[in-house]
């Protein structure tokens, strides 16, 4: 599943807000104890790990010049809950870049 958030801010600025508020995103993740992992294998580029609920959802976000790209890999049991995750994800994905 890809999602594509929209951004008008310079690349270093989006970078400088994932890398501080990336572990609000476990805020926004239904059931208790979520938890999101992530590591930078490079400057565009953030991979995560996101464990909530039972499972481990693998995600990166690619960080382009006017769009984040979030890729998550959906376990086939969640499938059906993509429009509402990829919704989500926009959603909150927004909120976190907005925040200054």
């Amino acid at each position: 599943m890809k999602v594509p958030i929209p951004h008008e801010l310079p690349k270093e600025e989006v970078r400088r807000r994932l890398k501080e508020r990336s572990h609000e995103m476990a805020e926004h993740i239904p059931g208790p104890m979520a938890e999101v992992v992530t590591d930078w294998p490079n400057d565009d580029r953030m991979n995560m790990t996101i464990r909530a609920m039972g499972h481990d959802l693998v995600g990166t976000v690619d960080i382009e010049d006017n769009r984040l790209v979030v890729e998550v890999t959906l376990p086939p049991l969640l499938g059906f809950m993509e429009p509402v995750i990829s919704g989500a994800m926009k959603d909150q994905g927004q909120k976190l870049l907005a925040k200054d």
